[in-house]
């Protein structure tokens, strides 16, 4: 059996809700801290606010697409930081992708 990570001390000292909305959020941290080395946004302004909702939102789309998926605590973090890090845009446009792909 493998060693704890990262991921399970968080979700042993937390618990999985709040280490979802962590993975969440450092996903949205992750991309805000993107912008604002473009020069697009400053890291203490109003928008950072905004990303509260998405992170949230995103953390429920990233937990359905783990679950669906059959994946793990680990694997479901990581998604919800994937998903959070790709925000509703991205997502969209993986959606497209993958469903013109499969269309007959």
């Amino acid at each position: 059996m493998p060693e704890p990570g990262l991921i399970d001390w968080m979700s042993n000292l937390l618990g999985g809700a709040a280490t979802t909305l962590v993975g969440a959020t450092i996903g949205r941290l992750m991309w805000h801290s993107g912008e604002v080395r473009k020069g697009q946004r400053r890291f203490f302004g109003p928008e950072l606010l905004w990303e509260i909702p998405v992170a949230i939102g995103m953390a429920i789309i990233g937990e359905a697409i783990a679950s669906y998926m059959g994946a793990g605590p680990t694997v479901t973090t990581g998604i919800v930081a994937l998903a959070a890090y790709i925000g509703p845009r991205g997502a969209e446009v993986l959606l497209t992708k993958w469903l013109l792909r499969t269309k007959p």
